[in-house]
């Protein structure tokens, strides 16, 4: 039962991250910026979740698991990084691996704390 609630989850959270990838590369826009944002927004919900305390196991798996962890992407955080020095944009690059790091991992803590 597990594995068919992580993949229901994911079904919802794969396409939001692209859907937020493609809104963000609108009018020029770099598409890092929507990795971005899904990466803070699914920090805080997995941050919130847990921070919880007692949430059931299929919960953890479906939200957790399944919706949190397809939203949420660390490989192309990385992708982006890589094109963006690939693009001789290394202070960017550098700028906005430091932001995912700190906003993410803030938006875990904040939404932890949110919930506790």
């Amino acid at each position: 039962m597990t594995p068919l609630l992580v993949v229901a989850g994911a079904v919802a959270g794969a396409p939001l991250r692209l859907l937020a990838t493609r809104l963000a590369a609108r009018g020029g826009r770099d598409p890092a910026l929507g990795t971005l944002a899904v990466n803070v927004a699914g920090s805080a919900l997995l941050g919130v979740l847990l921070g919880l305390g007692d949430v059931p196991a299929p919960v953890l798996a479906l939200v957790g698991t399944g919706f949190c962890g397809t939203l949420t992407t660390f490989s192309s955080s990385g992708l982006d990084v890589v094109r963006m020095v690939e693009e001789r944009a290394v202070a960017r690059a550098a700028a906005y691996l430091a932001a995912t790091l700190v906003l993410a991992l803030g938006a875990a803590a904040a939404g932890w704390l949110l919930a506790r």
